[in-house]
């Protein structure tokens, strides 16, 4: 019997790569033979899973997630623990959204809106915005290979790129609609530049309670009670505050369910660290545990 060819890696939208530069040389990029290519002749090949890397240099180790932690991550999301994040930044997307394409004059140019993922990490959050909004194409930044490896798969019209977040992005400036941000780096600077006037910065972070029950007992890394408040002071400049949504609630965690939570975030960088391991390994029952989330909606001014 002849072997089942596997399905064909999905390519980057057309809105995707009309948004993507070349990060060596800031030139508009084309698609051509599953590569991207600038009319400098810097090449970037899409990976067989569907994404491209755009990196031209080694990321620092402990910086990106790895595979271990992507699959984790992705064990976690499916049991559907965030759905209800999930769920409010694709309903706040579709309300905000919305509302700045109303005051946008140029939006009837555009074919569709694009929503750029700044840390999107597996695609999930993105996958549920793009369900939210119909005519959008999505892309997904994100410096962990093996996280977009998953992005790429994620929805249909979304489109994955490897990319260090802090550092200036290959992406045009002025094209997206939407920028959403979870939990990952906020370049500020990029924000500003790569939305459209009016468009908007979707922000998702920890609330003080987060995984509470979790952090006491195992010795987690703390949750920075005060970063709503600074996000506030760092966005002072150039967005407005549209809306800001907490979302809370409690879940039931199995141990697999406790150990995957733990391992999908930077805490699995430290496990060595006064005995986390040990402590992560010697869950043995479940646990009721506290999820809080903050969700903010940013207008770019100008």
């Amino acid at each position: 019997m002849p072997a089942r060819s596997s399905p064909p890696a999905p390519a980057l939208p057309d809105a995707a790569v009309s948004a993507l530069r070349c990060s060596v040389c800031g030139e508009p990029v084309t698609l051509r033979d599953r590569a991207l290519r600038c009319e400098r002749g810097h090449t970037f090949d899409l990976a067989r899973q569907g994404y491209v890397n755009l990196l031209h240099a080694k990321v620092p180790k402990g910086t990106a997630d790895t595979t271990e932690m992507v699959a984790a991550r992705d064990a976690f999301l499916r049991g559907g623990f965030y759905e209800p994040l999930a769920r409010t930044l694709a309903d706040t997307a579709g309300r905000t959204a919305e509302a700045a394409r109303t005051t946008d004059t140029n939006a009837d140019q555009r074919r569709g809106r694009l929503v750029v993922d700044a840390g999107a990490g597996t695609g999930y959050y993105l996958a549920h915005v793009l369900d939210a909004l119909p005519d959008a194409t999505g892309l997904a930044l994100d410096v962990s290979a093996p996280a977009l490896r998953r992005a790429a798969r994620a929805h249909p019209r979304l489109g994955a790129a490897v990319w260090n977040l802090w550092w200036p992005w290959p992406v045009a400036t002025g094209v997206a609609d939407l920028i959403v941000n979870v939990f990952a780096p906020r370049n500020v600077e990029e924000f500003r530049r790569v939305l459209v006037p009016n468009g908007v910065l979707l922000v998702a972070v920890p609330g003080p309670d987060h995984l509470r029950e979790l952090a006491e007992s195992l010795g987690l890394l703390d949750v920075d009670a005060d970063k709503s408040e600074r996000l506030e002071d760092t966005l002072s400049d150039g967005f407005t505050l549209v809306e800001r949504t907490r979302v809370a609630g409690q879940v039931v965690l199995t141990p697999d369910n406790v150990r995957d939570v733990v391992l999908m975030g930077p805490n699995a960088h430290h496990l060595h660290r006064g005995g986390l391991g040990d402590r992560l390994a010697a869950v043995t029952e479940p646990m009721t545990v506290t999820t809080s989330f903050t969700v903010a909606a940013y207008a770019r001014r100008g």
